[in-house]
């Protein structure tokens, strides 16, 4: 079997029967740190993220087609996945150095590839945080980092999911109006340039185009930053920007902003994948855990994260492709 089969057959295992990608990502370290220390006065102990993993992982992987997990905490609650649910790994370092513009990626350093796929990953993922305009040559070390790392998937047959976080060098707060009028830039160049096949990436994991929260229609307040038109406009030129199969985070908004967006997406044009949603599927069953415990936590995720990710999946049927379309697989 060809590395290109393989890592097909693989694909298949983090889909659902229709080629769509409708996974759970609870990969977080640092911000899920900070999210439960919100509800107690020290730090949450290994045992507390462990398990909170693994009860999102038991109760919401029946209604996903994979879960995105760290070996830092996630290695538990993999084991306690759905058998019909494949698995992404995560593989980089949490976070990045606040002293500095660069952002350079790093990668677990106990970890390899090879290491990954011992543990059972069906897929392995990477974050880059990418400046299309930012330092030339901090962007050539980012390049051949992830050339580097393309290769390593490809020696050991596993699909590589490349998620991008954009952002600009100079503006610090990316919720800004400021960057929401770079921001579309920045996604859709950075997905032009990973397309490459020197870099070997079988699925990006990006952003929408655009901050929602100013877009005409959308906006939570009285500035706009985009008509319905122009942030329409935009999703297709993200579809458009690249040959390789796509999905969307959820970057931490609301579960009924996630669906919106992804059928605003669809109309506008944008034939993605499916998703990786990570917070607006799960986030609210963390207070939860840290004040009534785990069994309360349960009872939340069985109904309302279940109604979540249920709803999610049928949004998905409507405006998700397959990803076997894009790599010709499917007419």
């Amino acid at each position: 079997m060809t590395v290109k089969n393989q890592k097909y057959t693989l694909m298949e295992k983090v889909s659902n029967s229709a080629g769509i990608i409708s996974a759970l990502a609870f990969d977080q370290r640092g911000a899920l740190k900070k999210m439960m220390a919100k509800y107690q006065d020290s730090e949450p102990t290994v045992e507390n993220i462990e398990l909170l993993k693994s009860i999102v992982s038991e109760e919401l992987t029946p209604y996903s087609s994979s879960i995105l997990l760290d070996p830092e905490y996630g290695l538990p609650a993999s084991h306690l996945r759905d058998s019909q649910s494949g698995l992404l790994l995560a593989y980089e370092k949490t976070g990045y150095d606040v002293s500095t513009t660069s952002r350079l990626p790093d990668c677990l350093v106990e970890w390899s590839v090879k290491r990954l796929k011992k543990e059972g990953a069906d897929a392995v993922k990477f974050l880059l945080y990418y400046d299309i305009d930012g330092d030339a040559y901090v962007n050539l070390q980012k390049h051949a980092y992830i050339e580097r790392l393309g290769s390593e998937c490809a020696a050991e047959g596993l699909p590589f999911f490349l998620e991008i976080l954009s952002y600009d060098e100079r503006i610090q707060d990316t919720s800004s109006p400021e960057f929401a009028k770079v921001k579309p830039r920045k996604v859709i160049e950075a997905m032009r340039v990973f397309s490459d096949p020197v870099f070997g990436v079988d699925v990006l994991k990006v952003e929408v185009p655009v901050n929602m929260a100013y877009v005409e229609g959308f906006a939570q307040g009285d500035e706009i930053v985009y008509t319905r038109d122009e942030a329409a406009a935009y999703f297709k030129q993200q579809d458009a920007a690249t040959p390789l199969p796509y999905i969307y985070l959820s970057a931490g908004v609301s579960a009924s902003l996630f669906q919106e967006t992804l059928t605003f997406a669809h109309e506008s044009g944008a034939a993605f994948n499916g998703v990786l949603c990570g917070r607006a599927t799960w986030a609210d069953s963390v207070q939860i855990y840290m004040e009534q415990g785990e069994e309360a936590a349960r009872n939340w995720l069985r109904t309302q994260g279940r109604q979540n990710i249920e709803s999610l999946n049928e949004v998905l049927i409507r405006t998700a492709s397959s990803w076997k379309k894009r790599v010709g697989l499917h007419p």
